[in-house]
């Protein structure tokens, strides 16, 4: 059954995707590197920011290393929040329906994006009190489409959300994600997958368990029917 929720971050809470386009494409421009728009929503969407330059800097024949890797990602969170500041905008129906489960599920969020870039927007849109835990890219070493991050949000989420039932099992959650992997990272740790067509098309999200166009759209109740079995 139905017992808790675990979104990803940049293109199901946050239109952030744009952000980490054009700030990628800042940082690796001054390396000579041209990232394309398609090429990277192709190739480097769903991966953190530590392996997006690792992807990069290997498909253009740089070398890499932790210090070089590390220097990007800092550089790049600067950028990135500098430009967030000023273009920051939620999905339709993302605050509806969050305000609507909320109180009825424990909920918590697994991302590649860095801690503060979360806590901020989430903030900024009057979301932070509906999570429970916030999974980031500082919590784990191997993010999507590793399990990592999802493993780490239940684990997380069943110390912090007060359970009368015992601990919530992987096969209870859904996770709401936009990125194909983020969903084989969902289903690598045992969980179902409502896909949202922020970022892909709905043909290109056909792993997932369910596909909506948007938030605004899911009847919730109808949804834990048909992947559960409950009415």
């Amino acid at each position: 059954m139905l017992r808790a929720l675990i979104f990803d971050f940049d293109g199901v809470v946050a239109d952030s995707e744009p952000a980490h386009l054009a700030t990628f494409q800042q940082i690796l421009g001054e390396l000579g590197i041209f990232l394309s728009k398609e090429e990277y929503y192709a190739d480097y969407l769903g991966y953190d920011d530590r392996g997006c330059f690792t992807a990069a800097l290997t498909a253009h024949g740089r070398p890499v290393d932790d210090a070089t890797i590390q220097s990007l990602v800092a550089r790049k969170a600067r950028a990135y929040l500098d430009y967030i500041r000023q273009h920051l905008y939620i999905f339709p129906g993302v605050q509806q329906f969050v305000s609507e489960v909320a109180p009825r599920y424990p909920l918590a969020i697994a991302s590649g994006a860095l801690r503060q870039e979360i806590e901020m927007i989430l903030e900024v849109a009057g979301l932070r009190s509906a999570f429970a835990h916030i999974t980031s890219a500082e919590d784990v070493r191997q993010g999507k489409p590793a399990p990592d991050p999802f493993v780490h949000a239940l684990a997380s989420l069943n110390q912090a959300a007060r359970l009368t039932r015992g601990p919530v099992l992987p096969a209870d959650c859904l996770v709401i994600e936009d990125s194909i992997p983020g969903i084989r990272s969902a289903h690598a740790a045992g969980m179902k997958v409502l896909a949202v067509a922020n970022t892909h098309t709905i043909e290109e999200l056909r792993e997932a368990d369910a596909i909506t166009s948007m938030l605004a759209d899911v009847r919730l109740a109808e949804l834990e029917h048909r992947l559960w079995g409950r009415s």
